[in-house]
């Protein structure tokens, strides 16, 4: 299917990146994208793995299988198309909730993510991961955290597409988390407490505001993935399942994104010239 509509320690962070600005990979062109533009930072909501599955007669897992064999695809396609951040939604702190079985397989599988990281830093990709591990409070098992890890360092010096896994990661928590070290900062350091400085405290500081807000399956919900750092980015929303997203997909998308609305602040205008386009075509 291919419709789509759009509905504790005080750390010493890195500069953050508080508004939208050209990339050296994925530039936004002044002025709006143009025909060959591509987002700087693309984000996915990867969704409907188990959808999939059942619609095939397949067990649930299955769908989760093949979704990891499709990230690792569309991580390479993103980099084929010069797309500087690319961020997928791996597993929620709501994820938690689902059954234990179906938990520890999805869990058994993203470790095959990171088996890639050879792969990954041949190409010059590197690895980042954002949730709870940052702020050590994850239940993920210690040879995924180890796995996690020794990707991120593996790849630290690569300057190719930034490829970041967001694990164990709730938008929330990565709020409060913020507010409570800049609190920190502020009573032991006369931190200001600001935009900027809020910024420079969330799980990446590095990463940029995100340009275009992707997901699968045509559910229109945010689900607690990347809040601040997706204020204003247009919403792309796509009834293929993740399994079945790929390098046309994300084309797609990236085409869609050159003509839609940029920097709306409320990101309500977006779902309307979506509506407005499904009754012109």
């Amino acid at each position: 299917m291919s419709d789509h509509t759009v509905a504790g320690n005080v750390r010493v962070p890195e500069q953050a990146a508080p508004e939208r600005r050209a990339l050296e990979r994925g530039a936004p062109e002044p002025g709006g994208p143009g025909t060959h533009a591509v987002p700087g930072h693309v984000a996915v909501i990867m969704d409907g793995n188990g959808r999939w599955a059942e619609s095939k007669g397949l067990p649930r897992t299955e769908g989760h299988r093949q979704g990891e064999a499709t990230l690792a695809e569309v991580v390479r396609a993103a980099d084929d198309l010069g797309i500087g951040w690319f961020t997928a939604y791996g597993f929620s702190t709501e994820n938690w909730s689902r059954p234990k079985l179906e938990v520890d397989f999805i869990l058994s599988l993203h470790k095959n993510i990171f088996d890639r990281r050879l792969e990954m830093h041949r190409n010059n990709v590197r690895i980042r991961c954002i949730g709870r591990p940052v702020a050590g409070t994850s239940r993920l098992p210690r040879r995924i955290l180890r796995e996690m890890q020794e990707s991120v360092e593996l790849t630290k010096g690569n300057t190719g597409l930034n490829f970041t896994l967001a694990f164990d990661y709730g938008s929330r928590e990565e709020l409060v988390y913020a507010a409570r070290n800049l609190l920190e900062a502020h009573v032991s350091e006369g931190a200001v407490i600001d935009e900027r400085s809020f910024a420079r405290f969330l799980y990446e500081p590095a990463m940029p505001p995100v340009d275009l807000l992707v997901r699968t399956s045509g559910e229109q919900r945010l689900s607690n993935f990347l809040l601040w750092q997706s204020v204003g980015a247009p919403f792309y929303v796509t009834s293929t399942y993740w399994p079945d997203f790929g390098r046309a997909e994300l084309a797609a998308a990236v085409d869609w994104w050159r003509g839609a609305p940029q920097d709306d602040p409320a990101g309500e205008p977006v779902a309307e010239e979506i509506a407005r386009r499904a009754t012109n075509a």
